[in-house]
Parts: C-alpha cells; sequence; structure tokens
C-alpha cells in the first residue's frame, strides 16, 4: 500500500482525496495545510496525520509519495524537497511558473531517482483519451489545425490574491487556460516552434491576464490557436476542434467526441462520462501507482511540463515584444 501526503488540502488537495480512496494500491496518510481548523476538518473527513509544515509532512515514514496542490509559486520548492527526501511526486499544473524552475525540479527528480508525474488532467479524460486514440489509429491522419478555447468565470470562490499576479504564479492562462493549450499541444503531438499572442485583463482590475489569445507554430507545418479567456459574467465553453488530413474531430467536456466526415458529425463511442473530472484524477493516480510499483512509463513527465510553460513563457513575451517569439531549447 502506497501512502500518500497531501500537500496544500485545500479545494483540489480535497478532489485529490476523494479519488486517491477510489483507487486500489493508494490511500491518504498524512495532510499539510497551514489553516490548523481546516487542516483537521480535512483530516477528520478523509484521515492521516495532519501537518502545518510541508516539510514536517515529508520526514513522515508513512509517506511514499505526494501530491503538491498549493500556489503555483510554491510549487518549485516544495517539489525539489520532496524529490530530496525520496518521495515520489504528482504535482498539479503548471509545474512552476518558469521554465528555470521546472528545470530546477527535474534535476532534483534526476538526482533522487523518484518519479514525478505533471498534473495535466486532460491527458486522462475520456474525450481527449478518445480523440488521442483515433489520431493514434491514423484513419484521418495527422492533425494540421486545431483550435481550444476554455471560456468560464475568472473570479470562483477560491480565487487568492496570488492568482492575480504574475509573480506569485497567477493569471487565468497559467490556471485555468492552460488546459486549453495542454490539451491542444498533447493532441497535435509535435513540437512547438514559435509563439505569437496578446494578452491582457480585460474584465478585472488586476495584474495577471484574465484573457490571452495565442498562435502556435508546430516544427512540422501545424498550425494551432488557444483562447483562455476568464470573464466577469457569462456561460462556459471548453471546447476543442482538430483538422486531420482527412477527417475532424470537436471534443467537448460535457458531451463527449464527435468525428467528422463527409460533412456529417458522429458521435464516438465511450468518449463521455459524468464526473469526468473526479475519474480523471482517479486515472492519474492509477498511472501514477503503476510507474512506482511496476515501473511503468510517466504519462505526463516533467519534460512536457516544462514544454507547456516555455509555451507560456514565450506567450508572455509575445505580447510585450509584439511579435512571434520562438520556444526557448525548441528542437
Amino acid at each position: 500500500m502506497i501512502g500518500i501526503g497531501i500537500i496544500g488540502a485545500g479545494d483540489f488537495g480535497a478532489a485529490h482525496a476523494r479519488a486517491i480512496r477510489e483507487v486500489d494500491g493508494i490511500r491518504v496518510v498524512a495532510a499539510c495545510r497551514e489553516n490548523q481548523a481546516a487542516l483537521g476538518a480535512f483530516t477528520k473527513e478523509y484521515g492521516g496525520s495532519a501537518y502545518t509544515d510541508w516539510r514536517k509532512l515529508l520526514d513522515d515514514p508513512q509517506v511514499d509519495a505526494v501530491v503538491i496542490a498549493t500556489p503555483h509559486a510554491l510549487h518549485a520548492e516544495m517539489a525539489i524537497g520532496a524529490a530530496q527526501a525520496r518521495k515520489h511526486i504528482l504535482l498539479e499544473k503548471p509545474m512552476a511558473p518558469t521554465v528555470a524552475a521546472c528545470d530546477a525540479i527535474n534535476a532534483a527528480v534526476a538526482k533522487s531517482g523518484v518519479r514525478l508525474m505533471v498534473a495535466h488532467l486532460m491527458h486522462f479524460s475520456k474525450p481527449c483519451m478518445a480523440a488521442k486514440k483515433i489520431i493514434e489509429e491514423g484513419t484521418i491522419g495527422r492533425p494540421l489545425i486545431a483550435s481550444s478555447w476554455m471560456i468560464k468565470l475568472w473570479m470562483e470562490h477560491n480565487r487568492r490574491g496570488w492568482h492575480l499576479r504574475y509573480g506569485t504564479g497567477g493569471g487565468m492562462l497559467m490556471t485555468a487556460g492552460i488546459h486549453a493549450l495542454d490539451r491542444l499541444v498533447w493532441l497535435m503531438d509535435d513540437d512547438v516552434t514559435s509563439v505569437s499572442a496578446m494578452i491582457g485583463a480585460k474584465f478585472h482590475q488586476q495584474e495577471a491576464d484574465d484573457t490571452s489569445m495565442i498562435g502556435l507554430r508546430f516544427k512540422n507545418g501545424g498550425l494551432g490557436q488557444v483562447q483562455s479567456v476568464g470573464y466577469r459574467n457569462g456561460g462556459v465553453t471548453f471546447e476543442m476542434d482538430l483538422v486531420c488530413e482527412h477527417g475532424t474531430l470537436r471534443i467537448d467536456m460535457d458531451s463527449g467526441t464527435k468525428i467528422g466526415r463527409d460533412a456529417k458529425w458522429q458521435d464516438v463511442p465511450d468518449s463521455f462520462e459524468p464526473a469526468w473530472m473526479h475519474n480523471a484524477v482517479k486515472r492519474e493516480w492509477a498511472a501514477l501507482r503503476d510507474a512506482i510499483v511496476d515501473g511503468k512509463p510517466i504519462p505526463v513527465t516533467g519534460s512536457y511540463g516544462r514544454q507547456i510553460i516555455g509555451i507560456i513563457e514565450a506567450a508572455y513575451a509575445s505580447d510585450k515584444s509584439r511579435r512571434e517569439e520562438p520556444i526557448a531549447n525548441a528542437k
């Protein structure tokens, strides 16, 4: 049985705890949060020892692996600490606010030999998994053009001051729009070579963005666009279109995936499930468990997590320069 420590026992820490108790071979043994009263309520519901200091949690011999679900600016220090403590790591997206921080995490993980997985949830959601399978089967050819968007309420109940500042890893793109970006990059399955972007706070008075329009150029000629919008009031849209050589795909998180041929759409079987987010988190944990116990490959590596942050850094640079910006270390 793998003992899991939850660093960041808040809203999404609870989502992880709910998933963990439904996955064989793992269990919550510890949780950490600075707010002692909230921490007590968390451990009462989900079990485990309570720590207000994440370093103390890492000292707990019952903890074999941790999930880090804390403010973005804390990810690097905590992940490096976990690696040095020889704890396996599920690191919530974004991996870290900067490429340099991602490099430091990856170096620590490589030195320690622990398993690290970045929690990009789209890789474990049924609509995206169904699209990936169709692309890999090759029947509709390779994807050439992709559009992906996340348009939703920005000021949700769990927004904090750090979400509103770049220095603490905030902004709609880094917090939520990253899902739309990740999904597109993963399904295009090619290196992004350059980025053009227009970014700003259009609906709220804050330093960090609530709106991004990003263009992506891929190594083998593909093109992509990502919209990340955190509105003041509206309706949620979280969809994606892929135009492939011999067909099209439409991904809708609320209804599943459709394949388009001969000007007609057809539902893809088994591409939708209720409570898709909860089930995707369960699949994340099953994948990390299998990597730890059986040595299976990590589905979402630190190298991939770094790639996504490199694209976001280039988008920020493009908005400032008003030019298309190359991806650092693009191959």
